[in-house]
């Protein structure tokens, strides 16, 4: 009989012993920090759904980034808030575009600092829809062109990464043609590669203000039932340029971040997502979990299930508490 012999408990007993065995480390290299910059001086504007998370103005975004780069964290993902909203986004694309300017100023004071920008519409258009709308219909193809503006205008003001978060047909290969024709091959593409239709992007769209105006996203971005579509998606992006692939939200799509790890080698990066923020944070501030301990346990699990790269907005405090130890 295996046991008494074989005594799996023999390998917990003590904390360095269960660290020398542990098969799976959480560490602050894994962490990128979604932030939100938006126009005026002195704003820091609280979040209500997302406590802890603000929208800032450049001023205040600098103070901010300070604070992520002293933990250590090695990259942002911005997002944009726009002076105005209309039909064509054309801030999106603006070389003095809210984000435009908000990479310049990070890249001057925080050169090794990772810079991602989320390449999308939906923060710009009065509609709230990611892409070009007629007729109450969102068309793919003259979407495309905005998109690889966005990009380029991104790059040009210093951008480290681009990531189409939009969930068009062939944007990634618009969008690396566009960088390369321009001299910005080095630019990496982070490609929402598998982005589902999810409940769980309720608090982002107060951060932004993207609700769209009518309808809804579920003809561009995925059905939360389909799991080979997702690979299918994947596939695509990588054979469009995607350096980076993304699945979003992580939570409830951990098994598709197993099948993509066990068929594809490009760097996975998961979106841990406001919804799944908030109703952490809530719980938490009922006294009804150990926010810390659930927080590391997710985080955890994410990379446990494949993941090379988390996206989070827990990030600055999982980076200090792996500091403490």
């Amino acid at each position: 009989m295996a046991f008494p012999i074989t005594r799996p408990r023999r390998l917990r007993v003590k904390e360095n012993i269960r660290r020398l065995v542990r098969e799976t480390c959480l560490t602050t290299d894994d962490l990128i920090y979604p932030l939100f910059v938006t126009h005026g001086q002195r704003v820091q504007n609280a979040v209500d759904a997302m406590p802890g998370v603000y929208n800032f103005s450049l001023d205040m975004l600098l103070e901010e980034v300070a604070r992520v780069a002293d933990v250590g964290i090695p990259g942002i993902l911005l997002f944009g808030i726009p002076r105005e909203k209309d039909e064509t986004a054309r801030e999106a694309y603006d070389d003095e575009g809210i984000v435009q300017q908000a990479v310049r100023v990070i890249k001057k004071n925080f050169p090794e600092l990772v810079v991602i920008t989320d390449v999308c519409l939906c923060e710009y258009t009065c509609h709230g829809h990611c892409g070009v709308v007629e007729n109450e219909v969102i068309l793919n193809d003259p979407t495309l062109e905005l998109l690889a503006r966005t990009a380029l205008s991104h790059a040009r003001a210093g951008a480290d990464m681009v990531a189409p978060s939009d969930m068009m047909d062939g944007r990634v290969a618009a969008i690396r043609r566009a960088l390369d024709e321009a001299g910005y091959q080095n630019v990496s593409i982070m490609s929402y590669a598998a982005k589902y239709a999810s409940a769980y992007y309720g608090p982002f769209r107060e951060a932004v203000g993207s609700a769209p105006q009518f309808g809804d996203r579920r003809s561009y971005q995925m059905d939360p039932p389909n799991a080979r579509e997702a690979l299918r998606e994947i596939a695509l992006d990588i054979e469009e340029g995607a350096d980076i692939i993304m699945i979003k939200p992580a939570l409830a799509y951990l098994d598709i971040v197993r099948q993509v790890r066990d068929t594809f080698n490009h760097p996975i990066a998961v979106y841990n997502v406001s919804g799944e923020y908030a109703m952490v944070k809530a719980a938490a501030l009922q006294g009804w979990i150990d926010e810390r301990r659930v927080v590391l346990e997710t985080l955890t699990g994410m990379k446990r299930a494949g993941a090379d790269i988390i996206i989070t907005y827990h990030a600055r405090d999982v980076a200090r508490w792996l500091r403490e130890g």
